[in-house]
């Protein structure tokens, strides 16, 4: 595959493929979930069934990103091109209170039971499901109670996880005993069943999210957390709700960018940034080069010193949407930027704690839905604990609210957790265009924000895009991927940028764009096990028998 040559002479060859076909399009971090999805597609199912059945995969195949006891969301298109926001964030118990973890150890917010926030993920799941699809929970799950049942072999990159925070699963025997097998790190090929994930993938088939949010299911979990701590009540899981809220909208180059809205800043910043750099010439400045560079790191420092006033429970604090996307506005900010220098942005105020480890699925099927999914437990592992009765990973959304008293990220019982989550859908005359997303944390928008520009404003191929370098920062260092050579790095030192080389920024991208011959093209990027799974060929034509008449001899 052919690299592409920025101006400055940086050279970044895609390490993978894409995938092509009309019949329909799953793009996961994990091939075993893109396999899931895929199955529900030729099954008759819609991108809808797929999505949710990648995600149930995937909560057995990357348990450290994504399950049932976390939270997320589902930004889901129709074939007729509407739009909505399936909000399955996760909030905070009714027993917690603004001041519990005020002056005490961190540990207490991030890790073990107390950390644990209501659920929502299985509530949306199943909401999508009743919207938008053919089959039924129980046939979505199939693919995925497979995999926790007969087990699975454990990818690198799941082997790495797991020895990254080995310290913490040995405290825990549920973890230990399912990745830390013989008390050492689970290694690349190891197989990996969880028998009790299994049991609990039937009640759900039999009973729908029902079992968690109210029944027996949902009272095991709380017993289990109780044990350990926790301070999550069967109250809280019979109330918890998937919210369905509109989308956030705004023109980019004559491209429609549709997205999440609050509680996610990942829509509103998206949109912010696109709009501070529309009054620029990107194509002309180049992918790569320090002023294309510079330009970016500005308009990140300009949306982190707006986050805090962006990202935020609607339902707690009113949030300034209009104004924030608002191109009077972006005007306003872009007078201030330098391009010959870096300046000191407004600080924000939201603090960097949301967690890098997600997921992330996008789906698209024939008859136009589209699906773009990004959930989470939070942090690698989550609470890092294991329920032993259900086999399920808690979330540790906790970790996410401020500790402090009296801030707009403050603690309140029912309070929905934020997050930089960018699901975004994007469309040139009404007809869908790309559609895109990516775990990351704080990164992801940034990140989504630099994929819009690859493809519009740099002309790259789908697969260029997903896998570019990448940078990041929010007022502070600005990380750079290795693919940016220390030539750019010095220049952007010399406009007074604090540069730091990293691995990676934010996680695998899994991204599908629409051709107007009607073809899907899905890629997924370097930075996760993503794999885009389609369906080509179809079906036998109109007239076609086994035996035609006329053929017997």
């Amino acid at each position: 595959m052919s690299g592409w040559r920025a101006r400055a002479g940086t050279l970044f060859t895609p390490e993978k493929s894409p995938a092509r076909g009309r019949g329909g399009m799953v793009v996961t971090n994990h091939p075993a979930a893109s396999t899931a999805g895929l199955a529900m597609l030729a099954e008759g199912g819609t991108a809808v069934d797929a999505a949710v059945a990648a995600l149930l995969a995937l909560s057995v195949v990357e348990p450290m990103m994504v399950g049932a006891f976390g939270g997320g969301l589902m930004h889901i298109a129709t074939p007729e091109g509407a739009h909505e926001v399936l909000d399955g964030m996760a909030c905070a118990p009714m027993a917690a209170r603004p001041e519990m973890f005020e002056g005490r150890d961190p540990k207490l917010q991030s890790l073990g039971a107390r950390s644990v926030c209501v659920p929502a993920n299985l509530l949306a799941w199943e909401a999508a499901l009743a919207r938008h699809g053919r089959l039924s929970l129980g046939d979505v799950a199939a693919p995925a109670l497979r995999l926790a049942a007969r087990g699975f072999a454990a990818s690198p990159y799941l082997a790495e996880c797991v020895a990254e925070v080995a310290a913490d699963l040995a405290r825990d025997p549920g973890m230990a005993r399912l990745f830390l097998p013989g008390g050492a790190p689970l290694r690349p090929g190891q197989r990996v069943a969880n028998g009790a994930l299994a049991e609990t993938l039937r009640t759900l088939a039999r009973e729908g999210a029902a079992a968690l949010h109210g029944g027996d299911l949902g009272a095991s979990c709380v017993f289990d957390l109780a044990r350990k701590g926790g301070m999550l009540s069967t109250d809280d899981l019979a109330a918890a709700r998937m919210i369905r809220r509109d989308p956030v909208r705004g023109l980019y180059r004559g491209v429609e960018v549709i997205g999440p809205p609050p509680p996610s800043a990942g829509g509103v910043h998206v949109l912010q940034m696109l709009h501070f750099v529309e009054g620029f010439d990107i194509g002309a400045l180049g992918f790569g080069t320090p002023a294309s560079l510079h330009l970016i790191a500005e308009a990140l420092k300009m949306a982190f010193a707006d986050r805090a006033v962006a990202t935020a429970d609607p339902d707690f604090l009113p949030v300034p949407v209009a104004r924030l996307i608002a191109r009077d506005y972006a005007a306003a900010r872009r007078a201030l930027f330098d391009p010959a220098a870096a300046r000191a942005w407004s600080p924000g105020l939201a603090p960097d704690r949301e967690s890098a480890n997600t997921t992330h699925v996008t789906v698209a099927d024939a008859e136009g839905r589209i699906a773009c999914c990004t959930h989470t437990i939070n942090s690698l592992f989550g609470a890092r604990i294991l329920l032993p009765e259900s086999g399920l990973i808690p979330n540790n959304y906790m970790a996410l609210f401020d500790p402090i008293p009296g801030r707009a990220q403050s603690i309140a019982p029912g309070k929905r957790v934020t997050t930089s989550m960018s699901p975004l859908i994007l469309r040139r005359e009404g007809r869908p265009l790309a559609a895109l997303g990516l775990p990351g944390g704080l990164r992801i928008f940034a990140s989504t924000f630099q994929a819009v520009m690859n493809l519009l404003d740099h002309g790259m191929s789908l697969q260029e895009a997903v896998e570019a370098p990448r940078l990041w920062t929010m007022g502070g260092p600005v990380e750079m991927e290795p693919g940016f050579d220390d030539a750019t790095r010095a220049a952007l030192s010399a406009l007074g940028h604090d540069t730091l080389p990293v691995p990676h920024v934010a996680g695998g991208m899994c991204a599908i764009r629409f051709h107007e011959d009607g073809e899907m093209e899905g890629a997924a990027c370097w930075r996760a096990d993503g794999s885009p799974a389609a369906l080509a060929g179809g079906l036998a034509r109109p007239g076609v028998r086994f035996w035609p008449d006329a053929a017997r001899g």
